[in-house]
């Protein structure tokens, strides 16, 4: 069994740490868990060359360094004009080999600046990026990218579309997976009866090495290119066995609102307001659970049948400075941090198979009833909105009280 990462960004994208590099990401995904990434940015030349000087090859399509399998994606920025509208449409694209990529990036280097970002944005139709793709290797594998983010989804409100087929037209049967993105879970998407066909994988789209694997998926199969890609396009959930997943509460755009205004509205609250603002007038930001209403075709809570399971997760970090009542990014919480993930091998070590006598028996007392209640659910979370995260919080104000100090 391995846990996979496969949506990230190198130092070479915008807003990204500097920290992006190969010996960071190893580190940091030794520290998570992770046994498999996402190279990220292929289409910079800059960022290949470093992955090309860096990685081994294996004889499976993946690669190698210091442990840590790394298989070969990037993401990449359509936008076009098509049935009356801009699209701006965020799609993954996964690679066996450098020689593809060296010809995907031939032929895309055509249609936008590769050196610009290493998120290129190009003028392509992503129907049209598909073919291209496809048409170079068809080992190759395109998933739309945070299927339902507002600005940059193929759903999304603002630049998608109402249905798959209207954005990939004659290459929508080779789309065979759907990334959820932070701000929705598999249960959201089950809801939808025209996505029950594609596998949902979760990914962290991390922009700092501390983000990895806030979102993942989780295989038992062989460690190869060729049987993963295998396991996503035909749903098996022997081999694809779940997703570790944010609470889609806490993603910046599930709920609808306005951040410059500090409007934050249910999907009932925006349409009882007729999806104006009521401080500026404006149109709201029509966030993902908004979204999902609009296009759904079964109650909350159905369940398909063969539908891979998922488990909702808070990053340890978040846990560890809640329970000290402090930010994540403080010394104190990144001593603690360290100390546990190197005391009990890793991250989703502890927040996924430690069991729950050994937390409470071992772990500082704070931390483990945070792991304890973040397993059951027991969490209260204010709904991110408008490109603002929601706020979680583990703990109640009374218990709070009882929050021990930091050494």
């Amino acid at each position: 069994m391995f846990i996979a990462d496969f949506h990230i960004h190198s130092k070479y994208s915008r807003a990204t740490s500097k920290e992006m590099d190969i010996e960071h990401l190893v580190r940091w995904a030794k520290l998570k868990g992770i046994d498999l990434l996402g190279t990220g940015d292929w289409t910079h030349h800059l960022w290949l060359e470093e992955l090309k000087n860096k990685l081994e090859p294996l004889n499976n399509g993946l690669f190698i360094y210091q442990g840590v399998h790394f298989i070969l994606t990037t993401e990449v920025n359509n936008i076009y004009f098509k049935y009356g509208r801009n699209r701006r449409i965020h799609n993954l694209i996964f690679a066996p080999s450098f020689r593809v990529v060296d010809e995907i990036n031939s032929v895309l280097s055509s249609y936008g600046n590769l050196a610009a970002d290493g998120r290129p944005t190009l003028g392509l139709d992503s129907a049209e990026l598909a073919r291209i793709v496809f048409d170079i290797c068809p080992d190759c594998f395109l998933v739309p990218a945070h299927a339902w983010t507002p600005w940059f989804g193929l759903f999304g409100s603002q630049t998608g579309f109402d249905k798959i087929e209207e954005c990939f037209d004659k290459e929508t049967p080779n789309i065979y997976a759907l990334e959820t993105g932070l701000s929705s879970d598999p249960a959201m998407n089950w809801r939808w009866s025209e996505l029950d066909r594609f596998a949902l994988i979760s990914n962290s789209d991390a922009h700092s090495p501390n983000r990895l694997g806030r979102e993942a998926n989780v295989f038992d199969c062989k460690m190869d290119y060729y049987e993963i890609i295998d396991a996503l396009k035909k749903k098996d959930n022997r081999r694809f066995l779940s997703t570790i997943e944010f609470f889609p509460q806490e993603g910046k755009y599930h709920f609808d609102g306005h951040r410059n205004c500090n409007v934050c509205f249910s999907p009932s609250e925006t349409k009882a307001r007729g999806n104006i603002c009521p401080k500026c007038g404006k149109p709201l930001t029509v966030g993902v659970m908004n979204r999902v209403e609009q296009l759904a075709d079964r109650p909350e809570n159905f369940q398909p049948e063969g539908a891979i399971p998922f488990k909702s997760l808070i990053p340890l970090d978040e846990i560890i400075a809640e329970a000290h009542n402090t930010g994540k990014e403080t010394v104190g919480v990144q001593r603690e941090y360290l100390s546990l993930t190197q005391g009990f091998g890793n991250e989703f070590n502890i927040l996924l198979n430690m069991p729950e006598e050994q937390i409470k028996k071992e772990l500082p007392q704070r931390i483990g009833e945070g792991i304890i209640k973040v397993r059951k659910g027991e969490v209260d979370i204010r709904p991110g909105y408008d490109g603002e995260y929601g706020r979680i919080k583990i703990f109640s104000e009374g218990e709070k009280k009882k929050q021990m100090r930091l050494f």
